[in-house]
């Protein structure tokens, strides 16, 4: 299993102007841990709509690449997200999984992909051009290659091992995390 923080690191070096959404809770910690930027958007309190917001913003900036960073039970929570994602076809949007199996947020139980289902499968079949399952190093650098040139869907699920490192906490200010992402896109925030 991957440490969770390592693989966001990952991620952060080869972003280049990605714009990236945080799911909610340990995806939002660990992308802030790995270097906050303005490009970043924390999701608080909004389980299960990372990929959904993603799919806004991929489509309000097509010039730019999106990447959602998420969790397994923030994304089994929205399920239909996928087939939604799948069916617009775009080539600026990346959706990538951290699965450690667990419901990290409420007290580590046990989450569905612990108990066979396969994420990666279930985007197959959503339509998506690009879906990888990572549970290693080389495999993960080649996600990270992909990034900066991203060229179609892409879905990524990175088993990581279940633990809980310390919290790295973003701002937590809404109307200013707003604005400053507004800014960053060189939109007036109101």
């Amino acid at each position: 299993m991957l440490n969770r923080r390592d693989v966001v690191k990952a991620i952060t070096k080869q972003r280049g102007d990605s714009l990236i959404i945080a799911g909610l809770g340990s995806s939002s910690y660990d992308l802030h841990s790995s270097g906050d930027d303005d490009g970043n958007f924390y999701l608080w309190g909004a389980m299960g709509g990372a990929a959904m917001t993603g799919l806004g913003l991929a489509l309000a900036q097509p010039a730019r690449p999106v990447l959602v960073i998420t969790g397994d039970g923030e994304q089994l929570m929205g399920m239909g997200a996928l087939a939604t994602i799948g069916a617009q076809k775009l080539e600026n949007l990346g959706v990538i999984v951290l699965d450690n199996g667990h419901f990290g947020e409420t007290g580590m139980q046990k989450s569905h992909t612990s108990k066979g289902i396969d994420l990666t499968s279930v985007a197959h079949a959503c339509g998506f051009d690009i879906c990888l399952n990572i549970d290693n190093m080389p495999a993960l650098d080649d996600l990270t290659s992909r990034l900066p040139v991203m060229s179609g869907c892409l879905f990524a699920c990175i088993k990581v091992a279940a633990e809980s490192p310390p919290r790295s906490l973003p701002l937590q200010d809404g109307v200013e995390m707003k604005n400053r992402f507004r800014r960053q896109l060189s939109l007036n925030p109101l």
